[in-house]
């Protein structure tokens, strides 16, 4: 099992490379900016790191000069309100996490209009009955072996986020590798 250190390491790992990458991508800065940071889980299992994962994203708001609202109230999901927000972060979320089909609806339109997404750990449990939520973030967790450690490879150096990453690294306390 995972401790907190571990998991603030994986999440700083995931940090220091999805926002970059967001970021770069769309061209944008979040400062002065609105992020929301997701939280819910579904029937099933409930990691138990969301809670300093959303403290994390908090403290690097501050840092950063960028709003974070967290939430795991899918309430929030209406397309007038996800419209404050440049940047929706699933943090661990995992199984359903939205409780009517105005709430997916609502977050397709806004991943469609140009709404930036990143998806934290887990994540790729989330929705899995949804086709298109799936097709978005190219499959659905499958299941995992155990803890390892593993080498990442940079496949395209040119592109823009990855042009400051050495060619292959080991992150020090790997991951779970999902399929």
């Amino acid at each position: 099992m995972l401790t907190i250190k571990m998991y603030k390491a994986v999440l700083l790992f995931a940090w220091v490379f999805a926002l970059p990458a967001f970021t770069m991508a769309q061209n944008i800065s979040l400062k002065n900016k609105k992020v929301l940071v997701y939280t819910r889980n579904g029937k099933g299992y409930v990691h138990d790191n969301t809670t300093a994962t959303a403290k994390c994203i908090q403290k690097l708001g501050v840092d950063n000069g960028f709003t974070v609202d967290t939430t795991s109230n899918p309430t929030v999901y209406t397309e007038a309100n996800l419209k404050e927000y440049t940047l929706v972060i699933f943090a661990s979320t995992n199984n359903n996490v939205f409780d009517t089909d105005a709430q997916r609806l609502a977050f397709r339109r806004y991943i469609e209009a140009g709404g930036g997404f990143i998806g934290l750990h887990s994540a790729v449990g989330t929705e899995r009955n949804w086709t298109w939520f799936k097709q978005m973030l190219g499959g659905s967790f499958a299941w995992h072996p155990p803890h390892q450690k593993f080498t990442v490879r940079v496949i395209d150096p040119s592109h823009p986020t990855t042009q400051k990453l050495p060619a292959s690294w080991q992150p020090a306390l790997g991951d779970e590798c999902y399929f």
